[in-house]
């Protein structure tokens, strides 16, 4: 009889502890499936709730315009941005991955109302877009979102500071693209609280063609905001975005992902590298009962084994049998835990899990829904890492029972 048939035999044996073996297993592959899912859409919802209001997934601007960032020197405007912008979206190798691309200019400005002066960080865009992306729309506590030209939408720490209120008028002082002075008046539409003073204290927002109009940058906008389907991607896409413009004519532009926009970047991938080592731990953990059984069935069979080495069966043959069996067992439980756990990624990659309850005293503007996401090469990852763990869980007591002698093991009660 093969080795295989007969440690399957054996673990028919006790078909109560086999489950239970099992069962322990696959309930630690199972968290450890749904904890990949769940700490997969949450990484994703941080990075897109944190690059949609800065860098986007991916970031289009002029060499010219990144080498001076922290400046925003709207001098160094991207022309034609529209156009840069449609050909992103109509990339064939992109085709379906990309969601959004947003034209966007961000620019120092002198607020002022009266006497009252104050300088602010304005945000331009197309508001209907922004809606998706800065999400000040969930945040207007007086008034509306911006919807006509000569409106803006302000901070309540920027109101409070000037005097202002919802109908008011402000004047907009900031430096042109050609060095000169821009100024422009604007309606306030809205006043938003986030409760953040960083937003609430400085951020100043209109629409795109009034920035334009205000700046002088006619048909341009300061940077292009790349939004995919998989942030992950990023690496991938942008030099496909950036040769694919290359190719168009558009010269002078920096395209970088994400990933190489600064600290933010550098905290994800050490979370991730600290998530790889839980997940890790907790397989050990539910492998580790293997390890247990598979003493309990060393020491329950001793005379089986010393009869079974005393009519020839070698040493070698003895400790495969016996690793055959935890492998077993680690394969059955991580395949049902693995599987369990990608229905729930299924699931909730659908229906998703809202986390707006437990961010009610966080007023950030965000997108508060984690989709977790589900990975079948992951799910591959796993089934295997259980079968080695398992594996090397299981070798210590197989390798006792392959050295235990014939005659003591016979003896024994």
């Amino acid at each position: 009889m093969k080795l295989r048939q007969i440690a399957l035999r054996n673990l028919g044996r006790n078909k109560r502890r086999t489950a239970l073996t099992a069962l322990s297993v696959g309930i630690a592959m199972l968290m450890v499936m749904f904890l990949d899912g769940f700490i997969g859409g949450f990484v994703s919802s941080l990075v897109t709730n944190y690059t949609k209001n800065d860098v986007g997934h991916i970031n289009v601007t002029t060499r010219e315009y990144r080498s001076k960032e922290r400046f925003m020197p709207v001098a160094a405007y991207m022309r034609d941005s529209a156009r840069v912008a449609e050909t992103i979206r109509n990339l064939p190798a992109l085709k379906g991955r990309v969601k959004t691309v947003a034209e966007r200019i961000r620019f120092g400005v002198i607020l002022s109302n009266g006497p009252n002066s104050k300088t602010s960080l304005g945000i331009a865009g197309d508001p209907a877009v922004e809606k998706s992306l800065l999400m000040l729309d969930r945040s207007v506590r007086q008034g509306a979102y911006l919807s006509k030209p000569g409106e803006a939408l302000i901070g309540a720490g920027i109101a409070k500071d000037l005097g202002l209120k919802v109908g008011d008028s402000i004047k907009v002082v900031t430096q042109k693209a050609d060095y000169g002075l821009g100024f422009k008046k604007f309606t306030i539409s809205g006043i938003f609280s986030t409760n953040v003073n960083s937003l609430d204290g400085s951020i100043f927002q209109i629409g795109l063609d009034d920035a334009r109009e205000l700046l002088g940058v006619s048909g341009g906008a300061t940077q292009l905001i790349v939004m995919l389907d998989d942030y992950s991607a990023s690496e991938k896409d942008a030099p496909i975005i950036a040769a694919a413009l290359q190719k168009a004519g558009f010269t002078g532009l920096s395209v970088i992902p994400w990933t190489k926009s600064g600290a933010f970047a550098n905290l994800m991938q050490m979370m991730n590298a600290m998530f790889v080592w839980v997940f890790l731990i907790i397989a050990f953990l539910g492998a580790f009962v293997i390890a247990n059984v598979m003493m309990m069935a060393v020491l329950e069979r001793k005379r089986e084994i010393g009869i079974m080495k005393a009519m020839g069966m070698p040493p070698r043959e003895i400790l495969g049998l016996f690793l055959m069996e935890g492998v077993f067992l680690g394969l059955l439980g991580s395949a049902a835990g693995v599987l369990a756990g990608m229905i729930l990624n299924l699931v909730f990659s659908k229906v998703g899990m809202d986390f707006s309850s437990a961010m009610s005293s966080f007023s950030w503007p965000m997108d508060n829904m984690i989709y977790t996401t589900v990975n079948w090469a992951d799910a591959l990852l796993l089934v295997l890492l259980g079968l080695g763990v398992a594996a090397v869980i299981a070798f210590l007591p197989s390798r006792s029972a392959a050295k235990l002698d014939p005659v003591e093991a016979i003896r024994s009660v």
